[in-house]
């Protein structure tokens, strides 16, 4: 999934680490949650002469990455660290000039002490970058499908329910709880993502994955009839198979907080 997403939102990721208010460009960048590494290789092709230290907490996902590193060419720019980033004491990171952190710090059971870890290995005036989903996203025009228009809608209203519970940091503003933290805030910006699936073949299988997670957060809190209609959507054997659509898109939007050390 991660590699899908990957595939399917390059030209996006691109754009944002574009904006990147860096004030020289970054030697040394460590990637907090690389997840199979979207955000490592973007950072790499964005900057040809930094070195990205690969953070995350699974050993699966290290290990894709660094398969996709030595198949790029790009193995000796890319160190892994294998760290809890709940954990009381991180492993030396070093002093990087720029800390990237795209979908991962919501998923931390207590973000404060992560975010005051960050500024304290951060270089002097280096960045911080919080990547975050605005929304997860959508895939189905909104007259879809037929038979129960409006169906994607109600499975995120019924998911948003879900992971308010479990997952309560996720679409909070950053901006205060970095300020508290102690850094000195650089940027926000808001990516709108509209991209159309029509002629790429990776988004298939990016919604029906993506939408499989959904029926997973979202099966309590809907209807039946929307549980079969999405299970028809998710069914590769059935006619009504997104995999079978041709009007498929990506939407949704990401917010980037660039924060800084300055002393």
């Amino acid at each position: 999934m991660l590699d899908l997403e990957a595939e399917a939102l390059a030209e996006h990721l691109a754009a944002i680490t574009a904006w990147l208010p860096v004030a020289s460009p970054p030697r040394q960048i460590v990637d907090l949650g690389c997840g199979t590494g979207a955000g490592t290789f973007a950072l790499l092709d964005r900057f040809p002469d930094a070195n990205v230290t690969a953070v995350d907490s699974s050993a699966t996902h290290l290990q894709r990455l660094w398969e996709k590193a030595s198949a790029r060419g790009v193995e000796a720019r890319v160190s892994t660290v294998q760290a809890d980033l709940d954990a009381p004491a991180w492993p030396d990171l070093g002093s990087p000039d720029l800390v990237w952190a795209s979908a991962s710090m919501h998923h931390l059971a207590d973000p404060e002490p992560a975010l005051r870890k960050v500024l304290s290995i951060l270089a002097p005036g280096g960045l911080f970058a919080l990547v975050e989903l605005a929304g997860y996203p959508r895939f189905l025009p909104d007259d879809a499908p037929a038979d129960r228009p409006g169906l994607e809608e109600r499975c995120h209203a019924a998911s948003d329910r879900h992971f308010a519970e479990h997952l309560p940091h996720r679409g909070i503003d950053w901006g205060p709880k970095l300020t508290t933290a102690g850094f000195t805030r650089d940027g926000e910006r808001t990516f709108t993502v509209n991209v159309d699936g029509a002629h790429n073949k990776a988004f298939g299988a990016y919604a029906l994955g993506s939408l499989q997670r959904l029926r997973g957060s979202s099966a309590e809190g809907v209807p039946a009839e929307d549980l079969a209609a999405l299970d028809r959507l998710l069914d590769p054997e059935s006619p009504d198979s997104v995999l079978r659509r041709d009007d498929l898109a990506v939407r949704t939007e990401r917010v980037v907080w660039a924060t800084r050390r300055t002393s």
